[in-house]
């Protein structure tokens, strides 16, 4: 078991990742940048580095100095939490070369599972469904309008190297097809350094529905079931749940073994999720692989009982896993609201500032993840999520009603945030009948 790991992240996931380790018994490192000096969860590490100024580029995504931040406080490994370098496989590759364990997939993993062409490819090679589409990148616009009409407008252009909706467009005919090309490039070159794109059918009106999985070194892989995450806005998750509403048992069985071969012919191991889209037939199809623990994990753990970060811990030190798919069973329902400092009545415009005012809610089965307090001061560096809210109940039925009563609960004064159109969405018979989509916000709320 490792003794001291670096978490190489902010906010709550980094205190996530710290209270797993006071529980294990392993100490830690912390990092932060100069606008997070004094964060409170800061002293949950026994050591804390400053790596640089504000901006993420000049230092949670500085490499060197979180390496350096790592051999100054001797670490056995590092845990990158989501976003910033957690899926980076040059730092994978960066932090194994100095003999310091990356808590997450191998590099070569990373980088098959991390270009959405070459993990599509897999994907068929594995027997995993894929939307219809390309074969491989696309070269030129005339491949582009050929294809195009083989497959049948609507189209998806999606950047190879993409995520977060970046490098994606939609083109409905030959015209708009060319144009969004040219901007899905653009868009790709500038966010990732790649302009590679390829292009498949645009499936209209799905949900997005992802399965989370965790393999050891010893060659035990295992999903932990399927979480939906259709509530969002510009491919920008706000609400997720388990299990995923209005799917039949034979496709969640179908999609959760499908996603296992997939992770089994990447050689991957640690903590991942692979994501769906499922059409309006109940037909699935894969989009890509998170290498990484995701935002949501909560959802998981709560309906699992199986804690991740602890898992990828201890995946990462050797440990086999100590279960088997059989014994992974799922408990009641488990729905999570992400609360953003943004204001969705001004489209969702960043609300940096300090919070005057915190009250968390409580009582049975309730769950907020966050770092944030009163006389915090929400940075404009960062993203915009300042907690979850987390709720598990018997049934869905149950969660909806506990999770509308905790959202009530929870004041947060000073900034705007996203809990009262988290409300507005709970209170919807179209949410509450599990007839949504991730068109649901645009169509429901088009301003």
């Amino acid at each position: 078991m490792f003794k001291r790991i670096l978490v190489a992240n902010r906010g709550e996931i980094a205190l996530r990742v710290l209270r797993a380790c006071r529980e294990l018994g392993v100490e830690t490192v912390a990092i932060f940048s100069e606008a997070d000096r004094g964060a409170a969860y800061l002293a949950m590490a026994d050591e804390v580095y400053c790596v640089g100024p504000p901006r993420p580029a000049d230092s949670y995504l500085k490499i060197d100095r979180v390496i350096s931040a790592a051999e100054i406080g001797n670490v056995q490994a590092i845990h990158p939490g989501y976003g910033f370098l957690a899926e980076n496989a040059h730092f994978a590759d960066v932090c194994r070369s100095c003999n310091i364990e990356f808590i997450g997939p191998s590099h070569e993993a990373m980088r098959l599972l991390g270009d959405k062409n070459s993990a599509r490819n897999l994907a068929k090679q594995a027997g995993v469904p894929t939307v219809p589409g390309s074969d491989g990148l696309v070269e030129s616009e005339a491949q582009a309008v050929a294809l195009a009409h083989q497959i049948g407008f609507p189209v998806l252009i999606k950047a190879s190297a993409g995520g977060g909706g970046r490098g994606m467009r939609v083109a409905l005919n030959d015209l708009a097809l060319k144009s969004a090309l040219q901007q899905a490039r653009a868009e790709a070159d500038a966010a990732f350094g790649n302009d590679d794109i390829y292009i498949e059918k645009y499936i209209e009106h799905p949900r997005h529905v992802e399965v989370q999985i965790l393999a050891d070194h010893h060659g035990h892989v295992v999903h932990l079931w399927e979480r939906d995450c259709s509530i969002q806005r510009r491919h920008q998750k706000l609400i997720e749940e388990s299990p995923a509403p209005l799917l039949a048992a034979e496709t969640r069985r179908a999609m959760c073994e499908a996603a296992v071969r997939l992770v089994q012919a990447a050689d991957y191991t640690n903590a991942g999720t692979v994501e769906f889209i499922v059409d309006a037939d109940g037909r699935f199809y894969f989009i890509e692989v998170n290498a990484r623990i995701q935002v949501e994990h909560p959802v998981t753990e709560m309906i699992t009982d199986v804690d991740l970060i602890k898992s990828q811990i201890l995946v990462a030190a050797g440990e086999p896993l100590p279960f088997a798919q059989e014994d992974v069973a799922t408990r009641g329902a488990a729905i999570e609201c992400r609360v953003n400092a943004e204001d969705p009545d001004r489209g969702f415009r960043p609300s940096p500032g300090r919070i005057e005012r915190l009250f968390a809610p409580g009582g049975f089965g309730v769950r907020f993840d966050s770092h944030v307090h009163a006389g915090y001061d929400i940075s404009p560096f960062y993203d915009s999520m300042i907690g979850k809210l987390i709720v598990h109940q018997p049934t869905r039925d149950e969660a909806i009603r506990c999770m509308r009563r905790a959202l009530s609960e929870l004041k947060i004064e000073g900034v705007k945030t996203t809990v009262p159109l988290s409300l507005r969405i709970l209170e919807h018979s179209a949410f509450a009948e599990g007839r949504v989509d991730t068109t649901f916000i645009e169509r429901t709320w088009p301003n």
